[in-house]
């Protein structure tokens, strides 16, 4: 049985990464990637990196695709765009790379370390609001929330 971190793994071995200081060279460049936010909307609305689309993991799949309620126009064209997918710690985000790139997407890299990581190297975040959120503010917003209940048996 294959568990959450070995198809993570899996997924890394197809997928590449890039890291933060990586992510901010490339959107001072032009043209700049499409940043993909796949957390979860309530995620997306705490904190984000500002300019980022949000496209849950959950429906992912559909909105990369033409045909379906979930289509998301301006990712289906993206195909040969460079995209950098973002979620809270890098593990969501190479899964979907690593499915983007199964549907034919050339140019997806997944950020490791995620939102978290691009909050520790002091780059910029906004709320839902588009109001900045310091440093302090998103490290409590992005921190785990593992209950001892979900750290299983002992």
């Amino acid at each position: 049985m294959k568990r959450y971190a070995d198809l993570v793994a899996e997924a890394l071995s197809r997928v590449r990464e890039i890291m933060p200081w990586d992510l901010r060279e490339r959107l001072a460049r032009q043209p700049a990637p499409l940043v993909l936010d796949i957390r979860e909307p309530d995620e997306f609305e705490a904190v984000r990196i500002d300019g980022s689309v949000n496209v849950p993991r959950g429906i992912l799949e559909a909105a990369c695709d033409w045909g379906y309620e979930e289509t998301v126009p301006e990712l289906v064209r993206a195909r040969e765009r460079a995209i950098v997918l973002v979620c809270r710690s890098g593990n969501r985000s190479a899964l979907a790379a690593d499915v983007m790139q199964q549907m034919g997407f050339v140019d997806v890299v997944s950020l490791r370390t995620g939102v978290r990581g691009w909050n520790d190297f002091d780059q910029p975040l906004v709320d839902g609001e588009g109001r900045s959120v310091d440093g302090d503010a998103g490290e409590q917003l992005l921190a785990s929330r593992v209950r001892e209940d979900q750290l299983g048996p002992s």
